[in-house]
């Protein structure tokens, strides 16, 4: 019985030591990767877009559809 729990505490311990590694080399391949790419956007920038926003006036023809669902709202009340 003793041998059966040695045996399951070693493989239990060999394979989270074969987990915590695999994360180890994931992390370090993540920051790896995250550093060429900052490197070849340096390299070669994207272009970036310049969009216009329009202006925020407001129309009368709105003003009457604002009004409109007022008073319908009111009117349902």
């Amino acid at each position: 019985m003793t041998e059966n729990l040695l045996m399951g505490l070693e493989l239990m311990l060999l394979g989270m030591g074969f987990v915590i590694s695999f994360l180890c080399v994931l992390v370090a391949a993540m920051f790896g990767m995250s550093a060429l790419v900052k490197y070849l956007n340096k390299l070669f920038p994207e272009k970036v877009e310049i969009v216009e926003r329009k202006s925020a006036k407001s129309s009368a023809g709105d003003e009457a559809v604002i009004a409109a669902v007022v008073a319908a709202v009111l009117a349902r009340k």
